[in-house]
This record gives structure tokens, C-alpha cells and sequence, in this order.
């Protein structure tokens, strides 16, 4: 249950201290991480603050693409001179991607809601309890006495909307969740438009990528998992811009009696990316975390060298030790 709670003193007097700053998220950026990344800012703007917003992508995700001309992918010596850093919705360096070089040796602060990772630098403020960084963006707009303008409002919605399923995973007891939201909405965030953002503007190909990928799905363990495939052929016959994981692992989950879904994607050659996600007894950024990754409970994720056919009794070993 999310109780949210005031930055720390040192998170606010790093903020105060600097007078530029570099703004960074993890790779592969969501909705959470980029709707944090501009919101935080427009926030330092205001406060007569210089920021640089770097990625190192790639934007493949449809709803966050109208952003990517706003977001540096590399990081100049001019950039990093004077410069503090803060780093959004990730705890983990190598999850910043090709930018974490360029990030080292210069102050840092991490605002991150997830439960897994290598936390680092001068000021931390982490709540793995928080259903979005958003969330906590919004904590400190509070704990600057800042109140936030319609735009910045509409972005930090959008985080909160996307990492709860627009509002699918919250569970009993997640009250400042929606008392979360309806603040936002009262400065000027709508839903309706969040949603349209989300889940319009999606392409034939994405369509049929999902057939493509449902059409592989297995269950295992009397139905408590399914794990489905994306081979690289797919990938490269339908475009990365047409993955559209929310809406294939509602599909996904929405099948009687499923516990747990595996997405274990080809990306290259060598390399194979997997999501997992799962109901509320599995936990699955402890699996990830055996593997390599890490994320939430219920929503995680790790990349590993192989290919499919090699990745997945591995899977299916670890899911074992739960399900029997």
C-alpha cells in the first residue's frame, strides 16, 4: 500500500545547489520515465535552472515518440561541464544505457520506484511502494512549492496512467493512488486524451504482430503460465514500432487461471530481450533478478546473450521452483 512520502532533504538541497543539470532516463524509455524526464525540466526551469534530457532510446514505443526531438542521445563536454545529474525511473547505471559514460564522475541524484537495482550517488530518493516516478515527480513539485501547470500536470498523469495499466493494477487500499491522479486532474491533466495517447494511433502491423505472437503462446503448469515468442523474422517483417506489449499482456492475462506470462523476444543475432508479468502471488523481479534483470513483483524484465530456444528452459526452470 503507497503511502507517499516527502523527498529527502537531500534530494532538495542537490536540487537547490545546482544551477544546470543533466537529466537522464534508462534505455528503451516508457511513458513513466519520459513523462519524469520533461516534467522535471519544465520544474527546474522555473526555477531558474538550465537542464539537458539525454536517452539513449531507442523510442520505439508509439505514445512517446512525439517526444524524441526534445531528448539528446549523447552527451557533449559542453553538456557535462558544471553539470549535476538526475536520473529517472531506473537505479541502475548500465540501465541508462550508451549514455552511462558520459554520466560518470559528475554529482548525481536517483528518483526511481523500483524495488531492484544497484543504487548510486549523492542524494536517493526511492520508493519501490510508488505506482510511477511520476508519482514522486510530483512529491517534489510539492515539497518546492510548486504547482504544476496543465502540461507539466498532463505528463505526470500520463507516467501514472501507463505504469498502473491506467489504473488496472491498483489494488485495495491504493486510495493516494487516485487521490494522486484526481490532483493531477484538477491542474489540468485529462484522462481522456492520456488514454488516446496510450492506446490510438496504432498501426495493422502492430495487430498482427500481436496474432503473430499469441499464436505461439504455451501454457505451462496447468495453465498458471504461458510463454509466448517474438522471433527476430517477426520483428523485422512487422517493424519494433509495432510492439505493443500492454494491450498483448492484458490479452494474455485475461485467460482463465493464468498466473504468470513470458515474452522472450529475438532482438538480434545473439541477444534476446524478455518481459515477465504476473498476478499478485508471483513474483517476478525475484525471477528476473536470477536471470539477470529486475523490475517490480509484478512487472519485470532482463536481457540476456542466446537465442530463444536457449533462454527458455531457463525460464521455465526458474518458474518451476514456484509453480511445484
Amino acid at each position: 500500500m503507497w503511502q507517499p512520502q516527502w523527498p529527502p532533504r537531500e534530494l532538495i538541497d542537490f536540487i537547490r545547489s545546482g544551477a544546470k543539470f543533466i537529466i537522464a532516463g534508462h534505455k528503451e524509455p516508457d511513458a513513466d520515465c519520459i513523462g519524469s524526464q520533461l516534467a522535471l525540466a519544465s520544474l527546474l526551469h522555473r526555477l531558474g535552472k538550465e537542464s539537458v534530457l539525454c536517452s539513449a532510446g531507442p523510442f520505439n514505443r508509439t505514445e512517446i515518440q512525439q517526444y524524441q526531438s526534445l531528448i539528446k542521445s549523447q552527451i557533449s563536454e559542453a553538456d557535462r561541464k558544471g553539470a549535476f545529474v538526475l536520473i529517472v525511473d531506473c537505479s541502475m547505471e548500465e540501465r541508462t544505457g550508451d549514455i552511462a559514460p558520459s554520466l560518470r564522475g559528475l554529482p548525481t541524484a536517483l528518483i526511481d520506484h523500483h524495488a531492484s537495482g544497484a543504487p548510486f550517488g549523492d542524494a536517493l530518493y526511492l520508493d519501490a511502494e510508488s505506482p510511477s516516478t511520476t508519482a514522486l515527480v510530483f512529491m517534489l513539485f510539492k515539497a518546492l512549492g510548486e504547482t504544476p501547470t496543465p502540461e507539466e500536470a498532463s505528463l505526470l498523469f500520463f507516467g501514472l496512467a501507463a505504469d498502473t495499466g491506467f489504473f488496472r493494477h491498483v489494488d485495495a487500499g491504493g486510495g493516494a493512488v487516485y487521490a494522486t491522479a484526481s490532483e493531477l486532474i484538477q491542474h489540468g491533466a485529462n484522462p481522456k486524451s492520456a488514454f488516446a495517447q496510450m492506446h490510438g494511433g496504432k498501426t495493422l502491423n502492430s495487430r498482427l504482430l500481436l496474432a503473430s505472437v499469441l499464436s505461439h503462446a504455451v501454457p505451462y503448469f496447468d495453465g498458471r503460465l504461458i510463454v509466448s515468442t517474438e522471433e527476430l523474422e517477426e520483428t523485422r517483417r512487422f517493424g519494433m514500432e509495432s510492439r505493443d506489449s500492454d494491450t498483448l499482456y492484458q490479452l494474455i492475462q485475461s485467460i482463465e487461471g493464468v498466473e504468470a506470462i513470458v515474452i522472450i523476444r529475438q532482438e538480434s543475432e545473439g541477444r534476446c530481450s524478455v518481459g515477465l508479468r504476473s498476478r499478485d502471488a508471483v513474483d517476478v523481479a525475484s525471477i528476473a533478478a536470477h536471470l539477470g534483470g529486475g523490475g517490480h513483483k509484478n512487472a519485470a524484465g532482463f536481457a540476456k546473450d542466446g537465442i530463444i530456444k536457449e533462454i527458455y528452459p531457463l525460464i521455465l526452470e526458474e518458474f518451476a521452483k514456484v509453480f511445484r
